[in-house]
């Protein structure tokens, strides 16, 4: 079990949250084992209306993610403390 601590991943550089996302799911991949997101909901969240450069590279990020879960073989466990 890979528990994905999102502060850790998610960065204010363009293309580094991507990075660490691919690193994350690679090393998922190749050793077969379940993904948590804790507090999934603060990096799974609705892609927005593009405003300005910000919300176009959080949109990117947010595409990234789905399309490697997606393409992901193995258990991925969403957790949120919303209701």
């Amino acid at each position: 079990l890979y528990k994905i601590e999102l502060s850790a991943v998610v960065s204010k550089y363009i293309g580094e949250t991507e990075k660490n996302l691919q690193q994350i799911f690679d090393a998922a991949e190749s050793g077969g084992v379940i993904l948590l997101f804790d507090e999934a909901d603060s990096i799974f969240g609705k892609r927005s209306e593009v405003k300005d450069s910000k919300d176009r590279n959080a949109n990117l990020e947010v595409s990234y993610l789905l399309q490697r879960m997606e393409s992901y073989p193995g258990m991925a466990i969403l957790t949120t403390n919303l209701q």
